[in-house]
């Protein structure tokens, strides 16, 4: 039944098929009239054109079935009319002319009707099928994404937890610091996911991050955040990891690059590097790092949290004090 119903719905979108029907089941309509001419009894000149007409409206659609009717009723007004082999005219003539017109053009306008309304029904369901597999796919892809933020939130956690154990008079701070943290992938989570930032140039998206991290540090009065992004694509899971770095480095030259001072620049840039990858930089021109300090071998939490994301995004990351603090990351484009 299903395949009857594509078939006829693509003859139905063919022009040039639909008219070659209507004109075969003129045809055949007319050549059974003729056929039929010594068996029926005189009145009946649509009776084998009533049927020819119906089927072509039903299969082939409404132009092919306005085509078949008007040769139909005009070889019945000619052949099977009298005066046979005359166009004449009297009263029964107009009225059978008339009653033939209004029955065809009924059940045409009936077809026509009818498959306009399965043809909406049909682009309906369509846009309901594509709006539920749309609200599947969001669905999945918002139970991934939370998935990945709680795995955040709980090796964020651990990783509080091993400090505390280390050194237990730090708890207090350490849940300070938790919380920070927590707030602030909260913060880019509701930024990544609102409708009016979806859109927003990757370059407007990071000046708008640093801003929201200057005023959560309360400096943006005395540090300068500038941001030269290139346009590049990055998909929603490697956006959220690589928002949550940056806020990690801008936030540890907030806390540390400015103490003492009056203020200062951090610079962000991402830019494309080596072909296929990409290369983020943040850098602040701020009190630097002591010279035996090796980020590498140093156990900071801070440190900890930039190496475990560098690795989520598979990518390098380097650290150099002198001058200022200067973080570059290196990773797939």
């Amino acid at each position: 039944m299903h395949s009857i119903a594509q078939t006829i719905i693509q003859i139905r979108n063919n022009a040039l098929i639909g008219y070659m029907i209507a004109i075969a089941a003129f045809a055949i309509a007319l050549l059974s009239r003729f056929a039929l001419q010594d068996v029926l009894p005189p009145g009946f000149p649509f009776l084998t054109f009533f049927p020819a007409v119906i089927l072509t409206a039903f299969v082939a659609g409404t132009r092919p079935g306005v085509l078949c009717a008007a040769l139909s009723g005009v070889a019945a007004w000619y052949y099977f009319i009298p005066p046979f082999g005359a166009f004449g005219m009297d009263v029964s003539t107009a009225f059978a002319l008339g009653f033939y017109t209004f029955i065809v053009g009924v059940d045409i306008a009936l077809f026509h009707f009818m498959f306009k309304a399965a043809d909406q029904l049909r682009s309906e369901r369509e846009v309901t099928a594509q709006l539920y597999e749309r609200q599947r796919t969001m669905f999945q892809e918002l139970q991934h994404r939370v998935a990945n933020n709680m795995s955040v939130v709980a090796a964020l956690l651990n990783m509080q937890k091993r400090k505390v154990i280390a050194d237990p008079t730090t708890a207090s701070s350490a849940l300070d610091e938790a919380a920070k943290r927590i707030g602030i992938m909260s913060s880019i989570h509701r930024r990544l996911y609102d409708p009016a930032s979806a859109e927003l140039p990757i370059h407007q998206y990071f000046d708008e991050l640093g801003t929201d991290l200057l005023r959560a540090a309360k400096k943006q009065a005395n540090v300068q955040f500038n941001v030269d992004a290139a346009a590049v694509k990055l998909d929603m899971d490697r956006l959220m990891t690589l928002s949550l770095l940056v806020s990690e480095l801008v936030t540890n030259s907030l806390k540390h690059g400015f103490a003492g001072r009056p203020g200062g620049n951090i610079w962000l840039t991402l830019h494309p590097f080596d072909g296929d990858k990409l290369e983020l930089t943040v850098r602040d021109d701020g009190n630097g790092m002591p010279a035996d300090y090796d980020p590498l071998s140093s156990n900071g939490l801070g440190t900890l949290i930039t190496q475990a994301l560098s690795q989520q995004l598979n990518g390098t990351l380097h650290i150099e004090g002198q001058g200022g603090t200067t973080a570059r990351l290196v990773f797939p484009g």
